[in-house]
């Protein structure tokens, strides 16, 4: 039978109650525990043999200890969070020797400027890990990959649909003429950057096209998402909005409303234009209404046997990292909201019921991956450890008085 209770669903079968909403991190305490794991991962990944650099930390189910890692092939969507965390190590450390690692585990990504797109996932992949290479170091050869990768991901966007194409090799497989995941919100913070740095000025333009497009097609009327949008290749046309990763067509999948905070947060940062503020918090505030007392989400808001069911970390790393910036963006009480709530998450995030602790080498536990295929449900899973660290250091700045995305 599939396992799907974690440390919360136990302690409510023992008749004790939920994971409680904890008090506010401490950021420094949090930061170096984020440290030491990475350390951690680093000896594991040695081994007896030395680095393979190609070898990328993925999860760890939550009956093992060790990382399970997969090759950075182009199948593989995740393999720029590794390198992204160490990048992310080195700002918060200053290590000399993490940022050695953060250069050999970034540099294994080169091959994904020098090809045709595969699939939509290059702004997770290059941006993570060379972006954050980029902004730390200034070197002309990390900008160029970025450039050369925006170029690629271009290639992806349908003028006739306004929107990246998700997927390529699965239209045939679902019969989905053109299809755009939530997820391909992300991918556009790269095309914003590189049309400002010396990309070119139609990279703006897809990113804005894609962000209006689905905007208006991936969204219910209570502002919750959809996690697939399917379109006409001749006509433009919005044809339906299904899931893929979430519970039904009709529920909120709590990863993909996370993608969509997260981008539109992103969407206003680069265009300041009042309409992506606006959306942000009509799907923010539909997000935090049903959140569980630890503002750590469910899989999915509507998933079968709340409140036995699994939660997802990752979803609430994403959306803690997103609205400690939108928080800056707003001025007053929802401002002032927002900001409060992404403290708790991070709160939660950061105590003994989330943390790995000495039982793992990750970060946090208790994120699900892909609950309708059985995949990671209820497991440590690398792209939480990089929203976390993320957040972490996006509070951290916050609290100085500094820019809360790091790139002035």
């Amino acid at each position: 039978m599939r396992r799907i209770l974690f440390a919360g669903s136990l302690l409510a079968l023992m008749g004790c109650s939920q994971p409680q909403p904890a008090e506010q991190p401490d950021v420094e305490k949090a930061l170096n525990y984020c440290a030491a794991q990475v350390q951690r991962t680093l000896t594991e990944l040695q081994g007896d043999s030395g680095i393979d650099y190609m070898e990328m930390p993925r999860n760890i189910m939550d009956s093992l200890s060790s990382w399970h890692t997969r090759k950075a092939t182009k199948e593989e969507w995740c393999s720029g969070f590794w390198p992204g965390i160490l990048w992310y190590d080195y700002e918060y450390t200053g290590d000399p020797e993490i940022r050695r690692q953060a250069e050999k585990f970034t540099a294994s990504l080169k091959y994904l400027s020098q090809r045709p797109a595969h699939d939509h996932d290059l702004g997770f992949l290059v941006f993570c890990s060379y972006g954050n290479g980029y902004r730390l170091t200034k070197d002309p050869e990390y900008k160029q990959v970025i450039l050369d990768t925006a170029d690629t991901l271009a290639t992806l966007y349908n003028p006739v649909v306004g929107t990246i194409l998700s997927w390529p090799r699965e239209r045939e497989k679902n019969n989905w003429p053109h299809n755009t995941i939530m997820d391909n919100m992300i991918n556009l913070e790269m095309l914003f950057w590189a049309s400002k740095n010396g990309g070119g000025s139609y990279l703006y333009d897809i990113a804005v096209a894609h962000a209006d497009k689905t905007m208006e097609n991936h969204f219910r009327e209570d502002y919750t998402s959809y996690h697939v949008a399917v379109y006409d290749t001749i006509t433009g046309d919005f044809i339906k909005g299904v899931t893929h990763q979430g519970y039904a067509d009709h529920t909120m999948w709590a990863r993909g409303q996370a993608w969509a905070i997260y981008g539109y947060t992103l969407c206003y940062r680069e265009t300041k234009d009042q309409k992506y503020l606006d959306f942000l918090q009509k799907i923010t505030d539909v997000y935090l209404k049903d959140l569980p007392e630890d503002y750590i989400p469910y899989w999915d808001f509507k998933a079968p046997g709340i409140p036995d069911a699994p939660r997802d970390a990752s979803a609430a790393c994403v959306v803690a990292s997103a609205l400690l910036e939108a928080s800056t963006y707003l001025s007053g009480e929802k401002g002032k909201e927002y900001k409060e709530v992404a403290v708790k998450m991070l709160g939660s995030l950061s105590s003994p019921a989330y943390q790995s602790g000495e039982s793992k080498p990750a970060f946090l536990l208790h994120s699900t991956g892909h609950w309708p295929a059985g995949s990671e449900i209820d497991a440590a899973i690398i792209y939480a450890d990089y929203y976390y660290i993320e957040a972490l250091l996006r509070l951290k700045r916050l609290n100085e008085g500094k820019e809360v995305t790091g790139w002035s």
